[in-house]
């Protein structure tokens, strides 16, 4: 039982840490802001100086969505109108995202020097917060029924998330930005230290749609199984 309750706990941060390093690796979350901060100073320390400023952004981003989720998660008799409500939002906006992918305008006119304001801006117009509303607001929750091993180890996850608190709303935040971070300056970093401006021309990818689709489905489904 005890090595179940630790899968599960394993799975639940393995989840957030993924999540997290897709972020990271979208060039959209800013990392290409970070090689050119580098190239500007002509060093790589300035490349890597841009960690606090784009975490400290993506952060704020996650957790004005995830801590008042979890401030509210005592309103019980609300419970199915606000797993609706949720699951219409990430479907509505991944839709949007689909038909849309552009970026806001306004994000273009804000200079390099505002990197954390920058940073809060694009996670959340990205969604980033919304990502794990369907498991806040308990749009996936543990069977009630006795299952199997596996089963039971994702119910466990699904729990656990289903009833955090604020502390956890912080902690699930700030592991996902640490695996963003990690992800996205590393990225930074190579392409200034070894890759070159090249390789963005040559190897630009684009994962907003990818992130625009799995917000509809999540959505979707998250409807069908509130309803």
């Amino acid at each position: 039982m005890l090595s179940l309750g630790l899968n599960s706990s394993a799975a639940l941060w393995t989840t957030v840490i993924v999540l997290g390093a897709y972020h990271g690796l979208n060039p959209a979350m800013g990392w290409p802001l970070a090689v050119a901060n580098g190239l500007t100073a002509r060093r790589g320390g300035a490349v890597l100086g841009t960690a606090l400023p784009l975490g400290g952004g993506h952060f704020a981003a996650m957790a004005v969505v995830l801590v008042p989720l979890a401030a509210l998660a005592w309103l019980v008799e609300w419970n199915r109108p606000l797993r609706l409500g949720a699951g219409a939002l990430v479907l509505l906006f991944g839709l949007w995202k689909l038909a849309d992918p552009r970026h806001p305008r306004a994000l273009a006119r804000i200079p390099p020097s505002r990197l954390a304001w920058w940073s809060f801006l694009m996670a959340t117009a990205h969604g980033a917060g919304l990502m794990l509303v369907p498991f806040m607001l308990r749009l996936c929750e543990a069977p009630a029924v006795p299952v199997g091993g596996l089963e039971r180890a994702h119910g466990r996850v699904m729990e656990t998330l289903a009833r955090s608190d604020v502390a956890t709303a912080l902690a699930v935040a700030g592991v996902h930005t640490l695996a963003m971070l990690l992800a996205g300056v590393g990225m930074a970093y190579a392409v200034y230290r070894w890759l070159g401006l090249q390789f963005l021309r040559r190897a630009w990818f684009n994962l907003d749609r990818v992130w625009g689709a799995s917000l509809a489905v999540a959505g979707a489904a998250g409807i069908v199984m509130a309803w």
